[in-house]
């Protein structure tokens, strides 16, 4: 049995990365439907590790809601802007972009490198449609899915949140159940961490991502 590595667990301000128990440094795909709680688990990480881990900041045609800040949350662009820069005539400047719920999402090649130049390890938060456009552009990354025990548990959470339409709920619901197939079945993702119970699919996320990379 492989000796499990020893994960740090002081407070942030005094939470060093130590690349000795980063034995694989590629960065982390992770994806999921909407009310697994992956949010909560990347936050969770990043609270933890803040000197380990860095966040690829996507682009977006979408409004900044209050508190975003441009180039922190997302970078904010134009429609007309994110359309030129899907037509360029490098089809790599994204590496997967896609539209939800009326507005275009987008992760360039750049925002990963930059992370990745800083010294840190690079974690991307990406739907079902983005983690296949993701694969196909070669990057050489590590690929998880957070789901909660079942969908009716899935269903509650998003109910719970209290913050969007019946139509709404029924059309993340819609994708969550496509997603959940694909993800389970699809040979896509290297990881499945069940979200049962926050601290334990927290623990599983961690011990996946800190552990030796498998060839």
């Amino acid at each position: 049995m492989k000796k499990k590595a020893k994960i740090s667990a002081l407070r942030p301000e005094l939470t060093l990365c130590d690349f000795s128990l980063v034995a694989d440094s590629r960065p982390v795909v992770i994806s999921g439907p909407s009310g697994s709680g992956k949010s909560t688990l990347i936050s969770k990480l990043f609270y933890e590790y803040p000197s380990t881990f860095g966040f690829s900041v996507s682009h977006t045609t979408r409004l900044p809601r209050p508190g975003e800040q441009d180039g922190i949350a997302y970078h904010f662009i134009s429609p007309s802007t994110m359309s030129e820069l899907i037509s360029q005539q490098d089809p790599r400047f994204f590496l997967e972009h896609a539209v939800f719920s009326g507005n275009h999402y987008g992760t360039s090649k750049k925002a990963v490198q930059d992370v990745i130049n800083s010294g840190k390890i690079c974690i991307l938060d990406i739907d079902l449609q983005g983690v296949r456009s993701v694969r196909e552009s070669g990057l050489d990354a590590r690929y998880v899915f957070v789901r909660p025990r079942g969908l009716e548990v899935l269903e509650r959470r998003l109910r719970g949140r209290g913050t969007e339409t019946e139509e709404a709920i029924r059309k993340r619901l819609e994708i969550a159940r496509a997603e959940w197939t694909e993800g389970l079945e699809g040979g896509m993702f290297d990881c499945v961490v069940v979200n049962g119970e926050l601290e334990e699919a927290y623990r599983d996320l961690r011990d996946y991502i800190f552990s030796p990379r498998r060839s």
